[in-house]
C-alpha cells in the first residue's frame, strides 16, 4: 500500500510541475506526431456531431495562444512597474545605507574619541602609579636611612652611657687617689 501511495504523490507531484509551468512551444517531432494523430481521429470521428480532437485541440492552441500574449502584455507591464519598484526600491536602500555609514562613522569617531581618552586616563593612571611607586621607593630609602641613623645613635648613646659611668668611676678613682697622696704628704 505504501508503494501506491508513494507512486500516486509523485504522479500528482509531476502534474503539479507540468501544470505550474507555462506551455512550450512544442518540437517540431511533437507537432507533426500530434498532426497525424489527429488526422486519424478525424478519421474516426468524421460522422460523429460532437466537435473533433482536431478542433479541440486547435481551440486548446488558441487558447495556449491567447493564454501567452496575455501573459506577456502583464509581463511587460509588470516589467515597468517592477523596474519602476526596484528603482524606487534601489533608492530607499542607497539612502538607508548612506544614513548608516554615516552613523557608523559617528559612531567610528565616537569610538575613537573615547579610546583616546581612556588611553590618556590610562597614562595618567600609570604616571600616577609610578610617581607614587617613586614617592614609596624614596620614603623607603628614607626610612632606611633614619633607621639606620637611629641605630647609630642608639649604639652611640650606649657608648655615651658606657663613658659616663667611665668617667664617673675615674673621677672616684681619681679623688680617692687624690686623698691617698694628700694623706702620704702630710
Amino acid at each position: 500500500m505504501s508503494s501506491l501511495y508513494t507512486r500516486s504523490k509523485e504522479y500528482t507531484r509531476s502534474r503539479k510541475a507540468q501544470s505550474d509551468s507555462p506551455p512550450s512551444s512544442p518540437s517540431p517531432i511533437a507537432k507533426t506526431l500530434r498532426h497525424e494523430r489527429l488526422s486519424r481521429l478525424e478519421a474516426a470521428n468524421a460522422s460523429s456531431s460532437e466537435p473533433s480532437y482536431g478542433e479541440r485541440a486547435s481551440g486548446r492552441c488558441s487558447a495556449y495562444s491567447r493564454r501567452e500574449s496575455r501573459l506577456s502584455a502583464l509581463g511587460s507591464r509588470a516589467d515597468d512597474d517592477s523596474s519602476r519598484d526596484y528603482r524606487k526600491l534601489y533608492e530607499s536602500a542607497l539612502s538607508e545605507n548612506q544614513k548608516l555609514k554615516s552613523k557608523l562613522q559617528e559612531a567610528q569617531l565616537e569610538l575613537a574619541d573615547i579610546k583616546a581618552k581612556l588611553e590618556k586616563a590610562a597614562q595618567q593612571k600609570q604616571e600616577k602609579t609610578s610617581d607614587r611607586s617613586s614617592m614609596l621607593e624614596m620614603e623607603k630609602r628614607e626610612k632606611r636611612a633614619l633607621e639606620r641613623k637611629l641605630s647609630e645613635m642608639e649604639e652611640e648613646m650606649k657608648i655615651l652611657t658606657e663613658l659616663k659611668s667611665d668617667n664617673q668611676r675615674l673621677k672616684d678613682e681619681n679623688g680617692a687617689l687624690i686623698r691617698v697622696i694628700s694623706k702620704l704628704s702630710k
